[in-house]
């Protein structure tokens, strides 16, 4: 079995750069190959690919703009290997990373599996405070932290792996984005592959965001589930409304408030104040302890308003999703 690498690339030489520092310092000991597809960039990673190519064994692709599922497939296509290891720009690689995957696959093989995110220290504070909103299991069951159910797990590509015979079965990515992972792993699902989370199988996502981006990502992400839905409605959870629920649930509570009935209100209190001991506690920060209020708040909101206005678009006015939200489609 020999890893492929697939890194898609857009305007991020810096991140590239940190990316392949981390892989030279892998404990792997057998040969595996790095592909790195520029997405249409106008500032491109090539010198940074030199700089590591004494090291790396690097395939280096350009291509014009046609967005990262289409990328990712870009480079499977011409990847050497027979398992493809898929990462965003913005990871940084554990040492014992590939030896984990190695062994795990060794133990259970799958044709697709999923490994969870963490920080590092020196992340920043926000950038920590939207990691524990993302991975926590009080906020989203830990989809993103390793603590999902480990069987029939939906991958997400920022840590992924697919092999070349799932890949050729399923021609890969669609054109979907963000919700390109889900609908694969489904597909997969369909057409009789198993999927599986890696617990170790972690990397440190760096996320190179802001408030803003963050809230238009979170946005996207619920604009994404609805369609999904429409698509699979075997596959449709009720978590999946639950942020769409805490919204509704939200404005409820300040309804009874003026009717002097604040109980629901004061349950919205506790769980903020649970969110932020949580976080306290496990980043040893009262400052990270507080951002991480402002960002369960941020993804509540934006994922939940997303989500109504797709379902509502989709799902009661049966629009098609392409025309509906062409900004989730490339062409």
């Amino acid at each position: 079995m020999i890893f492929s690498l697939i890194i898609p690339v857009f305007n991020r030489p810096d991140e590239v750069d940190e990316l392949l520092d981390s892989l030279m310092l892998s404990d792997y000991e057998k040969p595996f190959e790095v592909v790195l597809v520029e997405d249409g960039s106008t500032k491109p990673c090539l010198e940074i690919a030199e700089k590591y190519a004494h090291k790396l064994k690097i395939s280096y692709y350009f291509k014009e703009n046609s967005g990262p599922g289409d990328s990712r497939n870009y480079g499977m296509k011409r990847a050497q290997g027979d398992y493809f290891i898929i990462f965003d720009s913005d990871c940084i690689i554990p040492i014992n990373y590939l030896s984990e995957v190695e062994k795990a696959l060794k133990e259970d093989f799958v044709d697709c599996f999923g490994g969870p995110d963490r920080a590092l220290e020196s992340f920043s504070d926000i950038q920590k405070a939207i990691n524990f909103a993302m991975t926590s299991f009080l906020t989203t069951g830990g989809v993103r932290g390793g603590s999902e159910k480990i069987g029939k797990f939906q991958p997400r590509s920022f840590n992924m792996g697919l092999s070349k015979k799932a890949f050729e079965a399923s021609n890969g990515f669609g054109n979907i984005h963000p919700g390109e992972d889900p609908d694969l792993a489904i597909r997969l699902w369909n057409l009789g592959f198993r999927t599986k989370l890696f617990p170790d199988a972690y990397v440190y996502h760096k996320r190179r965001i802001d408030w803003d981006k963050f809230t238009l990502q979170v946005n996207k992400f619920g604009k994404a589930r609805p369609i999904l839905n429409s698509w699979y409605p075997q596959h449709r959870k009720l978590t999946f409304f639950f942020p769409s629920f805490f919204i509704l649930g939200l404005i409820v509570a300040f309804l009874l408030m003026l009717i002097n009935y604040d109980w629901l209100l004061q349950l919205y209190f506790a769980y903020f104040f649970i969110i932020f001991l949580v976080s306290t506690y496990q980043n040893r920060s009262l400052k990270i302890g507080l951002l991480s209020l402002v960002a369960v708040w941020k993804q509540f909101l934006g994922y939940g308003l997303g989500f109504l206005e797709s379902y509502f678009k989709v799902v009661i006015l049966k629009k098609k999703p392409e025309e509906a939200f062409p900004n989730l489609f490339f062409k």
